[in-house]
């Protein structure tokens, strides 16, 4: 039983200090965490919109000695480009952060004042800097499976992700030629009495996840499994091979049971 009123930490040295003085201060502490993230993520703005900066004052400078009419139309391209240059850069600035800070998420269990609860939120945000910015232009396409990748998901040859509503990349696997629908949502976590608890989802070969479901943490999901539009599949589901899921929550549907009030066309 976890004790969520403790300001103690199970971990020993700086770290131990670090969870100590967050649980102990959590407001205070907070607002320390924040402001230096903050920051951060300043900087790795700045970074991805150098080159486009970079190309509207070079239009700039060239366009100085034509009329209003060109120095207008070329500003505006220049802006377009350094805006699709922008996100371009920062998928790879985002996932080298990512990288170099070794956000890489694992199965845990525990407090939100927390080591692991920081690097949760930091392999999140990181994500949602290029969701909520720029990964909608390139979804589907092989830019933002190459985003997810690089964030540490597993994808198998084949498989298509059409939707940008994705957390925790690096604890979510896909097998080969899976099929996630347009604003699937994938999130491999979610909160269980004051605690947050970080669960992989694994999806094998051949699924199709429908329009606008949901995939919580810690579902497992078989080979050759059809996930029906706008279903919700629960923290800890496993879902057996070949099978066919859909409702709120989602349970197996059998094709062959007429639905109430409908004929059953394939019994004629």
């Amino acid at each position: 039983m976890i004790d969520l009123d403790s300001t103690e930490s199970s971990r020993k040295g700086v770290l131990g200090l670090f969870e100590g003085t967050l649980r102990k201060f959590k407001v205070a502490g907070q607002v320390l965490i924040m402001l230096p993230l903050y920051l951060f993520t300043c900087l790795i703005f700045g970074l991805a919109l150098t080159p486009g900066v970079t190309i509207f004052k070079l239009c700039q400078t060239l366009m100085t000695e034509q009329n209003a009419l060109l120095q207008n139309l070329s500003l505006g391209i220049a802006l377009a480009v350094g805006y699709f240059s922008y996100g371009i850069s920062l998928i790879f600035i985002s996932a080298g952060v990512n990288k170099l800070l070794r956000t890489h998420l694992s199965e845990w269990r525990g407090p939100y004042y927390s080591v692991e609860s920081l690097k949760w939120f930091i392999h999140n945000g990181l994500t949602y800097l290029v969701r909520f910015t720029f990964l909608e232009f390139v979804t589907p396409s092989p830019m933002n499976l190459l985003f997810y990748q690089m964030m540490g998901m597993k994808i198998g040859r084949g498989s298509i992700i059409n939707s940008t509503w994705i957390s925790d990349p690096s604890m979510i696997e896909l097998g080969k030629k899976v099929t996630i629908g347009g604003s699937v949502t994938m999130v491999a976590h979610y909160g269980q009495g004051g605690l947050l608890v970080i669960a992989p989802i694994k999806i094998g070969h051949n699924c199709t996840i429908g329009l606008k479901s949901s995939i919580m943490g810690g579902v497992v999901i078989g080979d050759n499994v059809k996930v029906l539009p706008h279903s919700v599949v629960m923290p800890k589901t496993v879902i057996p091979s070949g099978e066919t899921w859909g409702g709120v929550p989602a349970q197996k549907i059998d094709l062959k049971k007429p639905v109430e009030g409908t004929t059953n066309l394939t019994a004629a």
